[in-house]
């Protein structure tokens, strides 16, 4: 076992300079990040309606929540939303990029229209979307009722709304497309000619080494998706005046902490709600870090 050694006064001087120079940073994660982060453990043990001192009540808010209808609703709407909106992002986000990283003319023209649509503000989305999903006037149905199909009440209905979401959310892969986009530029050419001297077509080509050469990507794509779905609330919450409506179908969990927190002023409940959210959250992320050693190609390994 070593032993510490004893740092020199130069050394001493440097560790409290750079100590110094970060100081700032040291002290705004403290007071914003860690302990908010500890505070809410403690209050998702008591009652804490914000103008009252927080009272001790054990487990009584997570027994709360199993007995929660708004909260279940709302814990069945987030997974269902992260179920099918982070593969299907993915998916698209690859395709995407493939196509785009093909030698075809005006390439960098359509490279800036898909990624345009992922800076656009949030909320100023949300408005669009609210209107071309309009049953009556909107765009989408319009275009539906073009080739025979009639089009549903998307928002207005209770099971529409959350593939309404899923469809609004496919719209902001441009972020995602250019991360794939760097990634099949690092694909090495020589794998990708000597699969086509062994005779593999263009299908073999990107199942069995371009996916498994942007894996790492992807993995990275996914866990940021699914972070983010879970994590999901201002388009819901434009898009349903803040309500969840209709009948709570896009009710998500963070706005239901939300309203917990600022509109009915239950803290305690809330922050129960919030550490509810980040388990389930390190749940799955653990599940999907578990499964990537069979999953995803690291080439220094």
């Amino acid at each position: 076992m070593t032993r510490l050694r004893r740092l020199t006064r130069q050394e001493a001087r440097s560790l409290l300079t750079g100590l110094l120079f970060i100081s700032p940073w040291i002290v705004g994660f403290v007071a914003f990040r860690l302990y908010p982060f500890f505070a809410s453990l403690y209050y998702s043990f008591t009652f804490y309606p914000i103008l009252a001192s927080p009272k001790w009540v054990g487990l009584e808010n997570y027994a709360g929540l199993l007995e929660d209808g708004r909260f279940l609703s709302g814990l069945f709407n987030t997974a269902y939303y992260a179920f099918f909106a982070v593969p299907l992002a993915a998916l698209s986000g690859i395709l995407l990029a493939m196509l785009l990283n093909s030698e075809v003319r005006g390439l960098s023209v359509f490279r800036t229209v898909f990624y345009l649509p992922s800076i656009m503000p949030v909320v100023v989305m949300a408005i669009t979307w609210l209107w071309m999903f309009d049953p009556i006037n909107g765009v989408v149905n319009y275009f539906l009722e073009m080739v025979g199909i009639p089009g549903p009440a998307w928002l207005g209905s209770p099971q529409w709304s959350k593939p309404a979401l899923i469809v609004m959310s496919l719209w902001t892969v441009g972020g995602a497309v250019v991360i794939y986009l760097a990634s099949l530029q690092d694909v090495p050419r020589e794998l990708l000619e000597a699969a086509e001297l062994d005779g593999a077509n263009a299908m073999r080509k990107i199942w069995h080494v371009t996916l498994p050469m942007i894996s790492p990507v992807i993995f990275f794509n996914v866990i940021v998706g699914l972070i983010a779905a879970f994590q999901y609330f201002v388009e819901p919450w434009v898009m349903s005046n803040g309500t969840g409506a209709p009948a709570d179908s896009l009710l998500m969990m963070s706005m239901y902490l939300y309203q917990s927190a600022f509109q009915f002023f239950k803290i305690g409940y809330a922050s129960a709600q919030a550490w509810v959210l980040f388990l389930i959250v390190i749940l799955f992320t653990t599940i999907l870090f578990r499964v990537s050693g069979r999953l995803v190609y690291y080439g220094g390994k």
